[in-house]
């Protein structure tokens, strides 16, 4: 890191401690131009690229997945399910790579934290999970558990419970917490208020990544995308991800590269890398793709890495798994042929 770099982010540190400060910084930030935005982003989605590449593409893409359930209607048995899933994919191919990290509620934790860190099963007569805190932690090519905490989609809980909520996630087995702001202060100009709240639950996390879930569809303006972007960066999040998908606006082309160009500026600005994660609403592997083109010209290859840049979904895999199956053996699998999450 450059002196320049260290000291502005010495400086950026300093804004937390002021209302006023913070307000002023996050005002000053330049306005986004929404027209140039969307065409922006509706000219980087009509790139396309060959077939090595989009073989190469779609790899990749899974390996950046979160496959996720987020229903109220989850059970142990799905969400084990789903994390075998996680780690082979396409069990007819041991060529394919496997996903970044299966996303589920706190009480879901410990049953997929038996399946991806193979840890005892439950000698409970309930069939309830296994001492958790037996689990190893994700390391490298490893999946990730991510869960959802704060009083996830609202955000509206009081800050203990929130990290009651996370903490408790975290003992399950979690080493990926994506939490929600709470839009509410947001909105009406309570930056610091929601700037703490970051603060805290990072904290809260321990080793475990936090990611800050902006949920971009209740926020109005690409301004408040890159002023949230910025707040959620500077109280220490690992990564910035767009959406909850409980609403009906989720990720979107333009949104994303908003959030891109925020932390792309904020690298130059401190040094410090942070992660993307578009979520809700990328269904199919030419959306995704999309994504990716965006990523490699708006930020460039540093982020073209799972550590860096994931998606939400649930139902995207699937057809990046029919798109590979197509390039590798010339025939189409029916919608069927693999698992529904």
């Amino acid at each position: 890191m450059t002196a320049t770099a260290t000291s502005a982010r010495s400086d950026l540190s300093e804004l937390g401690r002021s209302e006023t400060a913070l307000r002023n910084f996050l005002h000053g930030l330049p306005g986004v131009d929404q027209v140039g935005a969307e065409q922006r982003a509706a000219q980087l989605g009509t790139r396309s690229i060959k077939t090595t590449a989009k073989a190469q593409a779609i790899d990749l893409a899974i390996r950046m997945v979160d496959l996720t359930t987020l229903e109220g209607a989850d059970t142990p048995g799905k969400v084990r399910a789903l994390a075998a899933k996680a780690l082979r994919p396409d069990p007819a191919d041991p060529s394919c790579p496997h996903v970044g990290a299966v996303c589920v509620y706190p009480a879901m934790v410990p049953y997929v934290a038996e399946v991806l860190r193979g840890s005892a099963g439950s000698g409970r007569p309930d069939g309830g999970p296994g001492r958790p805190d037996g689990a190893a932690p994700a390391g490298p090519g490893m999946v990730h558990l991510a869960s959802v905490a704060t009083a996830f989609p609202s955000g509206q809980a009081p800050l203990e419970v929130k990290l009651a909520d996370t903490r408790a996630a975290v003992a399950a087995g979690a080493d990926e917490i994506d939490m929600v702001i709470n839009r509410g202060a947001f909105l009406a100009g309570r930056y610091g208020e929601v700037y703490d709240e970051i603060v805290a639950t990072k904290q809260a996390c321990g080793d475990a990544h936090l990611k800050v879930i902006l949920e971009t569809g209740e926020l109005a303006t690409y301004d408040n995308v890159r002023r949230a972007s910025w707040l959620a960066m500077l109280a220490g999040g690992d990564f910035i991800k767009t959406s909850t998908g409980k609403v009906p606006v989720a990720a979107t082309l333009p949104v994303t590269l908003v959030m891109l160009e925020a932390v792309r500026d904020f690298r130059a600005a401190t040094g410090r890398q942070v992660g993307v994660k578009p979520a809700g609403g990328i269904k199919n592997t030419k959306d995704a793709i999309k994504y990716l083109v965006m990523v490699n010209e708006t930020v460039g290859p540093d982020w073209l890495d799972p550590d860096w840049f994931r998606f939400g979904a649930s139902s995207l895999l699937n057809d990046l798994l029919m798109q590979r199956t197509k390039l590798t053996t010339g025939v189409y699998s029916g919608p069927d042929y693999f698992t529904l999450d």
